[in-house]
């Protein structure tokens, strides 16, 4: 067992077939921003995103060495914030087409799909009713 608690935090780590395509997404869409980033060749492979507190790494693929099946299948990376909802407009705003919102677990929580596959979810505290969905509320 670990004795002494040195974890900071805990960083998803993306393999995307199209970096410029996801950096997109990412900054242009969510509205993360570069911390770090790996430029051979003038092109960025690698890099670390940051949205508030949250973090995420990319790494584009080898040529060919893309794996099949579906990235992350089985798995989401969950952002807790304060106002899940407003990331739902903000989102839908820019073109993108998350999730209609729903409560579950004391949680607004709205999804998006990211361009390789990912699963994104956003997720924010409510005293609604379990299982309500927003446009139960008002129109979307």
């Amino acid at each position: 067992m670990i004795t002494t608690p040195n974890v900071r935090q805990a960083v998803p780590f993306f393999g995307v077939a199209n970096m410029e395509r996801s950096l997109a997404f990412y900054c242009n869409g969510l509205g993360f921003t570069l911390k770090n980033s790996w430029n051979p060749q003038g092109h960025i492979r690698w890099c670390w995103l940051d949205l508030g507190e949250a973090s995420v790494m990319l790494q584009e693929y080898l040529e060919g060495k893309r794996p099949e099946g579906t990235p992350g299948l089985g798995m989401s990376i969950c952002f807790q914030c304060q106002d899940a909802l407003a990331i739902y407009r903000e989102t839908r705003a820019l073109g993108l087409t998350p999730d209609e919102p729903f409560v579950s677990n004391g949680l607004w929580v709205t999804g998006l799909t990211d361009p390789d596959g990912y699963e994104l979810c956003f997720a924010s505290p409510t005293d609604i009713p379990e299982e309500t969905k927003l446009s139960e509320l008002q129109p979307l």
